[in-house]
């Protein structure tokens, strides 16, 4: 199982900041947990960036127990 880490607006759309899914891909996860986690979670994923092991994702890897892909919404700031 990989595990999925969700901060901001994922963590509150999930109700919590990680969880542990079947998957053997990326895009599998994703998948997984929009199934489970509704249309608002759903909507934050759309708009964040994923990271796979610290590494931002780039096309669909594989996953594999141990892994761990984040889930970073956009932050604004600025001073």
């Amino acid at each position: 199982m990989a595990t999925l880490l969700l901060f901001g607006p994922a963590r509150s759309a999930a109700g919590l900041g990680r969880v542990q899914l079947e998957a053997r891909t990326v895009s599998e996860l994703c998948d997984a947990a929009r199934s489970q986690f509704g249309e608002e979670f759903t909507k934050v994923l759309a708009v964040s960036a994923l990271w796979l092991n610290g590494e931002p994702v780039e096309g669909d890897p594989s996953v594999a127990a141990g892994d761990e892909v984040a889930v970073v919404p956009p932050v604004s700031g600025g001073s």
